[in-house]
């Protein structure tokens, strides 16, 4: 099995307690604690580095938990303008937003809604930055470090040729003049060693431009949140950066917030068999979580057995490749049965769509610490039809 297809690791913590049997299916079910446990970790970085922490909506924009993303960060950061709207009248707090290409017509509506408009190309800032100094808002520029530590080349911004990001070798103090700050987003999954060598190779390079800097922006992609991360090392990390070069940090984690902290349930529809055992579900791959298709990955089985029945598992859709991987049950499995996917609540939530008509998974929010329930959102023939012609 390659890396790519490996299992994506989820803790199923409190959701081994949870009757899947309470919501509809298929079904996100967000535990809030968890959500919370995972701000409270990312306020400690904020306090004790004095870095600004953003919540990148990207991966995680169920705006029910808006109040709560107040409580603890400073804001969050968006893609383009329907996040930069969402972020504005949702949450509040500082906006940052960051897109490979604006046009003309959302400029506007953008700079009215942030705080921050962050350019990916010099020609972009050129056209667009007197209209953000005009406004009174933070203008920075995207760089390519040119420094890569991804696995993946598909989803790493510092591959040979990638649209994202003005490669550092390109700069200039007359591009630099023109911003208050600069972003770099290399990261995926990663932990904080990573950071480090990329602030290593890309500090001398920034060193004649950073006296004239107000902030950098060091993106996401940082699983601050994980038990394993050294967060102490990244609060000394940003300590030193700020007290050599008196400049205030921006980190924009979007996993982080809510990661371990959502399930997928779903339903098994039907028990054929074809060379081996075959379950249909009420699960798309390619509608519910696409990126198990795209990165390829397996997500993680609530409660997954090691040795006993074995099947794969598939989506109801007619996309032969619609197929979520092969997984292992102590007991044979029964139609009607329930099931839940591990660590959903970030990126599969916002990256649902309704290919072949297949409905979309209700939204349920559930506190595990009371065992309340709430459901959020369910999901109508009005949404799929809505979205058509």
């Amino acid at each position: 099995m390659s890396d790519m297809m490996q299992t994506q690791a989820g803790d199923a913590g409190a959701f081994r307690d949870f009757d899947l049997s309470r919501v509809p299916s298929p079904c996100f079910v967000v535990d809030e604690k968890a959500v919370e446990r995972n701000l409270a970790i990312l306020k400690d970085i904020s306090d004790r580095s004095g870095a600004h922490v953003l919540s990148a909506l990207k991966a995680f924009s169920m705006f029910a938990l808006a109040p709560l993303v107040r409580q603890y960060l400073d804001g969050t950061c968006a893609s383009g303008i329907f996040e930069a709207r969402l972020a504005h009248d949702e949450y509040g707090g500082e906006v940052a937003t960051f897109c490979a290409g604006y046009k003309d017509s959302d400029i506007d509506e953008i700079i009215a809604l942030s705080d921050h408009i962050i350019f990916n190309s010099p020609a972009q800032l050129a056209r667009f930055a007197p209209k953000c100094r005009a406004a009174g808002k933070q203008v920075g520029l995207r760089i390519n470090p040119e420094h890569s530590e991804g696995d993946i080349p598909k989803y790493d911004p510092c591959a040979p040729c990638s649209r994202l990001g003005t490669p550092i070798r390109q700069l200039t103090p007359e591009i630099i003049a023109q911003v208050d700050g600069l972003h770099m987003h290399t990261l995926c999954e990663q932990g904080f060693d990573p950071l480090q060598r990329t602030w290593d190779a890309v500090a001398p390079k920034l060193a004649p431009y950073l006296a004239g800097l107000k902030w950098l922006n060091f993106g996401g992609g940082h699983h601050i949140t994980r038990a394993d991360y050294d967060r102490d090392a990244l609060v000394r990390f940003i300590k030193d950066i700020r007290a050599q070069h008196k400049l205030d940090i921006y980190l924009e984690p979007g996993e982080a917030v809510a990661l371990d902290a959502g399930i997928l349930v779903g339903e098994i529809l039907d028990l054929p068999s074809n060379g081996m055992p075959l379950a249909i579900t009420d699960i798309s791959a390619t509608c519910h979580m696409p990126d198990v298709i795209e990165a390829p990955y397996r997500p993680a089985l609530l409660d997954e057995a090691d040795k006993g029945h074995s099947y794969r598992l598939g989506g109801p859709s007619c996309l032969a490749g619609d197929v979520i991987g092969d997984y292992t049950w102590p007991q044979p499995l029964e139609i009607g049965q329930r099931f839940a996917f591990l660590d959903q609540a970030h990126y599969s939530m916002v990256k649902t769509n309704t290919f072949n008509g297949v409905p979309l998974p209700a939204i349920a929010l559930w506190n595990s610490e009371t065992d309340t329930l709430q459901m959020v959102r369910q999901f109508t023939y009005d949404d799929f039809r809505n979205r058509l012609s």
